[in-house]
């Protein structure tokens, strides 16, 4: 597949597709992942929109597959990453990511090999470029969850082997491929929707955006005076917004303008690990802006929720993150869907 193709969905790719049965778009998207093998995986705006079709699409027969409601006994289904290996840096603990990556990749057929801060102190007792060089010796994917994104780009420079950004201070990249595939099991084709971001401008918000402005979503963003989205990842979303053809980017610091007709509301802890010592702070600045039943009467009939948890019911009322409008759990249980998507890609095993 060329280049061009995989840069941006073709008029010519999208009119041929619309002409096929479901199984075989569904296949044609996964074909444009094939000059995936062995790349790394750092942010949303690095993929092609190809790629990202492509990703939610194999993410989903990996579910039809490996789900609890295939008919596939799970001795005889496919084990594509058998002989493979991933290790999985952790200096931010995680309860979907490691259940997430260690189930997906045994249904695969690899193994996972957690390595807590007990295990490895990133450039502290070892430097970062040894800790990659070492790592790609033993293992087929090296995976970091860290608090700095310099982190994610000095391991994946290093690294000899495909690299997963699995959570930094910038970027999110995992999480929105689950959102995505979660949003679109509820509402099918997602172009033209509306998706409103409510709390503080963070890592999740960067990558749902840049993901959602590729899918031709529109966006609308709400955060707290003083807590923007990273200006330099907001002009990406707002080049990929034009370019995809949706609404210009919307920013306010009024929780309710931005729910307004939207379809989809979302929004993430108000203290991130490592943040702490601002909870009180962050409480007071963040006042007004729990998505709550009164919110959510602001968006269109028939809005969702999503949260990438753990929540905190300041940030969610009980009523509407345990209600029918709430994805949460199927937003939940995508990460290891996606995950797996992802690390069968960068070894070209599709």
């Amino acid at each position: 597949m060329t280049s061009t193709l995989r840069n941006l969905v073709s008029p010519a790719r999208a009119a041929a597709a619309s002409q096929l049965s479901f199984p075989a778009k569904r296949a044609m998207s996964i074909s444009a992942l094939s000059g995936f093998k062995g790349k790394h995986f750092i942010s949303i705006d690095k993929l092609s929109n190809d790629e990202l079709r492509g990703l939610v699409d194999l993410s989903k027969n990996y579910r039809d597959t490996y789900g609890k409601d295939s008919s596939i006994d799970p001795l005889l289904a496919p084990k594509p990453l058998t002989g493979h290996s991933v290790s999985m840096i952790f200096q931010k603990r995680s309860t979907r990511t490691r259940v997430s990556t260690e189930t997906g990749m045994n249904l695969l057929g690899g193994h996972a090999l957690f390595l807590g801060p007990s295990d490895v102190q990133l450039g502290v007792n070892e430097s970062m470029r040894d800790t990659a060089l070492v790592l790609s010796r033993f293992n087929s994917i090296v995976l970091a969850r860290v608090f700095s994104h310099a982190d994610v780009l000095e391991l994946s420079e290093h690294a000899t082997v495909p690299f997963i950004n699995a959570l930094s201070d910038l970027h999110h990249p995992l999480q929105t491929l689950a959102d995505l595939m979660a949003l679109e099991d509820h509402f099918g084709d997602l172009k033209g929707k509306t998706l409103a971001w409510v709390g503080d401008g963070n890592n999740v918000l960067h990558d749902l955006a840049l993901g959602g402005a590729k899918l031709g979503m529109n966006i609308r963003i709400a955060t707290p005076k003083g807590y923007e989205a990273n200006a330099k990842v907001l002009e990406t979303i707002k080049q990929l917004a034009a370019k995809n053809d949706t609404l210009d980017v919307f920013e306010t610091t009024v929780a309710s303008e931005a729910v307004k007709s939207s379809d989809v509301v979302v929004t993430d802890t108000w203290v991130s690990m490592g943040q702490e010592s601002e909870y009180e702070k962050r409480i007071k600045q963040f006042d007004g802006y729990q998505v709550n039943s009164s919110l959510m009467a602001q968006a269109n009939p028939g809005a969702v929720f999503l949260h990438c948890l753990p929540r905190h019911p300041e940030e969610v009322s009980d009523e509407v993150f345990y209600s029918e409008q709430s994805l949460v759990f199927p937003e939940a249980e995508n990460r290891m869907w996606t995950v797996m998507a992802v690390m069968a890609a960068q070894l070209g095993k599709l």
